[in-house]
C-alpha cells in the first residue's frame, strides 16, 4: 500500500495590500504568496513537487504565528520575522532567498546589487528570476529589490503592493525606537 502524501495546510491572510496564502508543512511555513500574482501557480506547484506534499485547506500553529507576525509587521511593530520555514527551491534559489533576508528593513537595493553580493553578477538574470520566485513574500523581503534606475519592477503581488510595502517600511523606519 502506498504511503499517504504529507499535507501542506493553507489558509488565506488578508493584508492591507492584498491577499496572501499561508501554507505550513509540519511545523514550518512553506508558503506566504500573493494569490493574485502570476507567479502564484508556479510557486505552489514547485512547493508541492519539491516537498512531495499535497495542498489542502486548514490551519496550524505555524500559520497562526505567521498571521500574528504579519499583523505586527503591517502595524509597524515588527521588522524581522522569526517563523520556522522550509523553502522549496533549488540550492541556488535558496541561496538568493537567504541573501534577501539580510537586506535591512526600510532600505532598497537593486537586482544588480544582489547579484554582486552573491558573487554572481554573471548570473544577473538567474538571480532576478530567483528573487521573483520567492515563496515567502513579505517574510523574505524581495519587495526591497528595485530596478537599477530606482524604478519599481516586477513583484508577484503587483507594483502597488510593492510600493505599499516600501512606503510602509520607510514611514515606520522614521519613527521607530529600539
Amino acid at each position: 500500500m502506498a504511503k499517504d502524501r504529507p499535507h501542506i495546510l493553507t489558509s488565506m491572510y488578508t493584508s492591507p495590500c492584498g491577499t496572501l496564502i499561508l501554507g505550513s508543512l509540519g511545523d514550518r511555513l512553506c508558503l506566504c504568496d500573493w494569490i493574485e500574482g502570476k507567479s502564484h501557480t508556479p510557486i505552489t506547484r514547485r512547493t508541492e513537487r519539491l516537498t512531495g506534499a499535497t495542498i489542502v485547506e486548514g490551519d496550524s500553529s505555524v500559520i497562526e504565528m505567521a498571521a500574528c507576525q504579519l499583523d505586527e509587521y503591517f502595524d509597524g511593530r515588527r521588522r524581522k520575522f522569526t517563523i520556522p520555514m522550509v523553502m522549496a527551491g533549488s540550492e541556488f534559489q535558496r541561496s538568493v532567498w537567504q541573501q534577501l533576508q539580510t537586506i535591512d528593513y526600510g532600505t532598497t537595493v537593486t537586482y544588480t546589487h544582489e547579484a554582486v553580493r552573491l558573487g554572481r553578477l554573471d548570473a544577473l538574470r538567474a538571480v532576478s528570476s530567483a528573487i521573483g520566485s520567492n515563496p515567502m513574500s513579505v517574510i523574505i523581503p524581495c519587495h526591497r529589490v528595485i530596478g537599477f534606475d530606482n524604478r519599481l519592477t516586477g513583484y508577484s503581488g503587483g507594483l502597488e503592493a510593492k510600493r505599499f510595502l516600501i512606503e510602509l517600511e520607510a514611514g515606520v523606519a522614521e519613527g521607530y525606537k529600539e
